[in-house]
């Protein structure tokens, strides 16, 4: 036996492993990175590609319509003859026995407060809405209106937080974000989740609330501004043609997947996908902001004006999103934060979203659309019954324990009611909905099981909805 036969044989199971050039390690490694990265992660797919729902969907999108600073569920949907009959009395003491309200200091002398608005029965239905929505009411028989909400914060910026991410913690991810987690999407030019905004200012708490928090940032949303430039830094600068980008990026992709080779990381995947997105989108994201190509019937029927940033444009935008296959549209309109002035500002508020989303419902069941559009009408929290501020500027305070909101599309059975509360609108009395249901029943029409959608973060499974929520059966078709 040669010296170096004899040396091959000395070598032990530990020496090989040790010493073995490629590493064994490094093959166990690499095997664990490819079960555990989705194939949408790696450089050969999008982070945001088609994927399969859970079970069969009612629903391929949703488009949120987020109404920030909290609606009154009693001047507009939950209408309470008890209430008007006691007007300016003082609630029983037993009421707020333990209750806690945004501004409690001035709740110690609070009158009932009835609603200055007449209801009427809209539709087969016959469902009762406020003077304040005669267009909602009346495509009423395609909504299912659920009086029964709770929610858990009593401020609007946690308050905010919780109605979309299901925690009142700052940093976890979003509905849609969750949404296009679990989906991806059907968009191949534009983003899988798509935030417009309307009203004299942006909703508290911004980005958070349609961010992705622990999730790969690729899912979180992108906000699109109105104008020819709908997303920032989109537009190429002078002297850049289209060829000399391409050839860029190509190159900046070419030296990412490198990158992504050696580590797994997914936020590499992230950016390869958003780079190309951005460049598919310099075309395309212009042309889906103009509106100048629909016809002046649909823009009647919205209130829409192009070029103009409304509430409106953006309803008529998010229909042009969902037929391109985008998976979550979440529209938040201010300003609804009527602690004084509620009249007047009900009113104005009111008759900036009524016509517009109605025609929202209207534009996507004529187009054969609403059976796979889920539509979610709400705001972060109601109203008291009380009345706050003086006679003259009158104004409601916050109030977590009941409110109101709505579904259509998709899935819902429309031209029902779920849920009920007392003769005053203080309490619930009827089949309450959590915000946790609200967003389990969301995520059941998408196809997607909410106890099942998770994600493995600092050493536990997290969800949208936490260690609660249900789906709201009554709701369903």
């Amino acid at each position: 036996m040669n010296l170096k036969s004899h040396k091959l044989l000395a070598r032990t199971r530990r020496h090989f492993f040790r010493e073995c050039g490629v590493g064994v390690g490094r093959i166990a490694l690499a095997s664990l990175l490819a079960e555990s990265v989705p194939a949408a992660s790696r450089a050969d797919a999008s982070p945001l590609a088609p994927r399969k729902p859970h079970f069969d969907p009612k629903a391929k999108s949703v488009i949120y319509l987020f109404m920030a600073g909290a609606p009154s569920q009693l001047d507009l949907f939950d209408e309470k003859p008890k209430l008007n009959e006691l007007d300016g009395q003082a609630p029983p003491p037993s009421l707020m026995k333990g209750k806690r309200f945004a501004f409690m200091e001035r709740m110690s002398d609070a009158k009932l407060f009835g609603s200055p608005w007449k209801f009427k029965s809209y539709g087969e239905s016959g469902t009762r809405v406020s003077d304040l929505l005669p267009n909602i009411g009346a495509v009423v028989d395609e909504i299912a209106v659920i009086k029964s909400l709770r929610t858990e914060n009593f401020n609007h910026a946690p308050a905010k937080i919780f109605a979309h991410t299901g925690s009142v913690i700052a940093g976890r991810p979003s509905l849609g974000a969750w949404v296009t987690y679990g989906l991806g999407s059907e968009a191949n030019d534009l983003p899988g989740f798509v935030v417009l905004q309307s009203g004299p200012r942006g909703p508290r708490n911004g980005p958070i609330i349609w961010g992705s928090g622990f999730l790969p940032s690729t899912y979180q949303a992108t906000p699109f501004m109105p104008g020819p430039e709908p997303i920032f830094n989109l537009k190429s600068q002078p002297g850049v043609t289209h060829e000399r980008q391409g050839r860029t990026l190509q190159a900046i992709r070419e030296l990412n997947e490198m990158r992504l080779d050696e580590t797994g990381d997914r936020e590499i995947a992230t950016r390869i996908s958003s780079y190309e997105m951005a460049y598919r989108m310099q075309t395309g994201g212009t042309e889906l902001m103009d509106l100048a190509g629909e016809t002046d019937a649909t823009l009647e029927m919205y209130g829409a004006k192009p070029g103009e940033a409304s509430f409106a444009n953006n309803c008529l935008l998010a229909r042009r999103l969902v037929e391109r296959g985008v998976r979550c549209v979440q529209l938040y309109h201010t300003e609804w934060d009527h602690h004084q002035n509620l009249i007047k500002g009900h009113r104005k508020s009111a008759g900036e979203i009524d016509r517009p989303a109605a025609a929202l419902i209207r534009d996507l069941k004529q187009r054969g659309l609403l059976d796979e559009t889920l539509v979610v009408w709400s705001g972060e929290f109601g109203r008291t019954p009380m009345a706050e501020g003086g006679m003259a500027t009158i104004g409601r305070n916050h109030h977590i324990d009941a409110y109101t909101g709505w579904m259509a599309g998709g899935g819902v059975k429309g031209g029902q009611t779920v849920g009920a509360t007392d003769e005053l609108g203080f309490h619930i009395v009827e089949d309450e909905v959590h915000v946790h249901d609200l967003h389990a029943t969301i995520l059941h029409l998408m196809g997607l099981d909410h106890e099942r959608l998770t994600f493995r973060f600092q050493g536990r499974e997290f969800r949208l909805t936490d260690v609660a929520g249900r789906v709201v059966e009554k709701a369903l078709a």
